[in-house]
């Protein structure tokens, strides 16, 4: 069987005889005339589950996998790219050459290309060259790196988690510590600025080991029950929070390899601190190496701007319609619960995932057909992902930051909710904020404030969380939300917190907040 990566998928098929065709289903058949080998490891049920959006463990075999074919190590890639016509890996093992190692298109039209290149040793950088849609051309990362090079370079680098868990005591009784029924305490962290060994150099962090040496013994001695991380995928901004994320199979190289974070995560479970990671669906930026026309075309964005585009923050929104991007984010998920240990997600901008208004004015939306406002495939969507968390990890937890009244956000999917296990209370931290702004002597005028939460927290599993969001963007920290003088404003924070602890719900605290952190 001859190499024909030069040619298109319609082309590939038309080509193929019924003979060529079971060969190349035959796991035992390797073309190895050429610098990438004509070898598959998905099967039919793969690509079928992947089209109809219900494969989430693509990381099992999309992305780059080390493996030994023919007693020749190497490294086996597969990607999705349904419009490309020709697609090469470069990188540090061919020297960046454009055009020598071709992946092969699957006779199936399923819009895969794949190949084994022998050779390749864990820790080489490498991307894809992508020949699409109207003779465009891309360089992307691997939408299933699981490691990246550091900025400003944008490569993936191939890789193997090796790492040997410590956490079975945790991971055998943690259902009693993230029932909904126990208490939460929950510590927001951003791990790029959490004792930053140098706060003049932006780019200098401690690394995985380093952080969880010094915030492992710290949220212990505070008593924290959970630590809510900020996006730790891999993102190009280093002056932003991480919610626009490029790797959502990788955690960032900033802090080091991989295996890093499971040490961190294995050292917090082994001190009985659960951990949530903030997870960010709603969106993706515009960087070259990242998701965007990642074939020439909108490939895993909507391509109606009117839905594809997200005005806030200038990035762009995942077409949850089509079933590869569902499996795809889905098995994001999945990932960081399977081989990453955590103990919940947090799921980003909920409600401009489901609202198809969201930020947006008359004539800049349409209606789903039945008139409404809800984006009915990405209802769908937030359904299956709970579906799937709560199946097959039933002792974590999954929380969704949503600010609106949509009814049934932390309701079970068979009573017709959205299936999260939580939701934040935003009613209850936009007014207890405004309360406690107001002097003490007029508060006894303003008691609605203090006590509405109670007409409506039991619609919910809420969290209390007083959050990043808070402290940011010329809103000021907390200490200085208080009124009074610096005795009085310690004092009043002092109560905020005391009210917030014994108000009933799961609580969350971000960083800094804690001691009264006078800077954002």
């Amino acid at each position: 069987m001859k190499p024909m990566a030069n040619k298109g998928t319609a082309a590939i098929n038309e080509s193929l005889s019924p003979t060529t065709t079971e060969r190349y289903e035959d796991r035992n058949f390797v073309d190895t005339s050429g610098p990438v080998w004509n070898y598959s490891i998905l099967f039919d049920d793969d690509i079928f589950t992947f089209q109809q959006g219900t494969n989430y463990s693509m990381y099992q075999k999309f992305g780059s996998k080390p493996m030994t074919v023919l007693d020749k190590q190497g490294y086996h890639f597969t990607v999705w790219a349904p419009n490309a016509t020709k697609i090469s890996v470069i990188g540090e093992f061919n020297k960046w050459d454009l055009d020598s190692h071709q992946l092969l298109p699957r006779w199936d039209n399923s819009g895969i290309w794949e190949g084994f290149i022998p050779g390749i040793e864990k820790g080489t950088p490498y991307k894809y060259r992508i020949h699409g849609y109207k003779g465009a051309i891309t360089e992307k990362g691997d939408p299933f790196g699981s490691y990246w090079t550091k900025r400003p370079d944008t490569a993936t680098i191939t890789w193997d988690f090796k790492y040997k868990w410590q956490d079975k005591e945790w991971m055998q009784q943690r259902k009693k510590s993230n029932a909904l029924d126990a208490p939460w305490s929950v510590y927001e962290v951003h791990l790029a600025s959490w004792m930053r060994p140098d706060r003049n150099n932006e780019t200098w962090y401690n690394d995985y080991f380093q952080i969880a040496e010094r915030l492992v013994p710290y949220v212990k001695e505070m008593g924290f029950t959970h630590v809510e991380l900020m996006p730790v995928m891999e993102h190009p901004f280093d002056g932003s929070w991480g919610y626009q994320c490029t790797g959502y199979f990788a955690p960032t190289a900033r802090f080091g390899e991989p295996e890093g974070l499971m040490y961190l995560i294995d050292q917090l479970h082994q001190n009985d601190i659960g951990v949530i990671l903030d997870w960010v669906p709603s969106h993706f930026p515009h960087d070259d190496h990242g998701l965007f026309m990642f074939d020439g075309t909108h490939t895993y964005e909507y391509a109606d701007m009117r839905k594809g585009f997200h005005p806030d923050w200038n990035s762009y929104i995942f077409n949850y319609k089509r079933g590869e991007v569902k499996s795809f984010l889905i098995s994001s998920a999945r990932f960081w619960f399977d081989l990453f240990h955590i103990d919940g997600i947090r799921v980003d901008a909920v409600s401009s995932i489901i609202k198809l208004d969201y930020s947006r004015s008359h004539g800049q939306w349409e209606p789903n057909e039945f008139g409404g406002n809800g984006n009915l495939e990405a209802i769908a969507f937030i359904k299956d992902l709970n579906e799937t968390i709560f199946r097959d990890f039933p002792d974590t937890q999954s929380i969704a930051e949503e600010a609106t009244d949509w009814p049934g956000v932390s309701k079970p999917t068979f009573m017709g909710g959205l299936g999260f296990g939580m939701k934040w209370m935003m009613g209850w931290m936009h007014d207890t904020l405004d309360y406690f702004k107001i002097d003490p002597f007029f508060r006894p005028h303003h008691q609605n404030k203090f006590s509405f939460s109670m007409m409506y927290f039991y619609d919910e599993n809420f969290m209390l969380p007083i959050s990043h969001d808070e402290v940011v963007h010329g809103k000021s920290p907390m200490i200085y939300k208080m009124p009074g003088d610096e005795w009085q404003k310690f004092a009043n924070l002092r109560t905020l917190y005391t009210y917030m602890w014994t108000h009933p719900g799961a609580r969350l605290l971000f960083m800094g907040s804690e001691f009264g952190q006078t800077s954002e």
